[in-house]
């Protein structure tokens, strides 16, 4: 077993946190020299058209070292989307239930409708 494999395997703490589709787990891991880092992983569950599915994983080595400026920018990031954006989820994506409010303010003075390609009429210029 390499090194890198033998690092992988040595789990001292972890926490896991699901989120839908997605999951992210934090794990303290020891190095060579018994100091600690962390690394947070987000594996995402993907299916195939025949029904069996494969995830994706990403993963973060985070160490001591940095730990202070990650938090702070981490802190500064997320409390600016509350900020600009509030708590509520609002993607379709992530909202089966998602219904597109319609501004008549900001919409243009003439909406016109989706046109669909089987209904549209062929139109010979020479009949007009």
């Amino acid at each position: 077993m390499s090194d890198k494999e033998l690092l992988e395997k040595e789990e001292i703490f972890s926490k896991v946190l699901r989120a839908g589709r997605r999951t992210y787990f934090f794990d303290v891991r020891a190095t060579k020299a018994g100091d600690y880092y962390l690394t947070i992983t987000e594996s995402k569950k993907f299916t195939n058209d025949d029904g069996s599915f494969h995830y994706k994983k990403h993963k973060i080595y985070l160490y001591k070292e940095d730990f202070s400026a990650f938090s702070e920018i981490l802190n500064e990031m997320t409390q600016y989307i509350v900020n600009e954006k509030g708590e509520e989820v609002i993607s379709e994506r992530h909202q089966k239930d998602f219904k597109r409010e319609f501004n008549t303010e900001d919409a243009t003075a003439s909406v016109l409708p989706k046109t669909d390609v089987e209904s549209f009429t062929d139109i010979n210029f020479e009949d007009i």
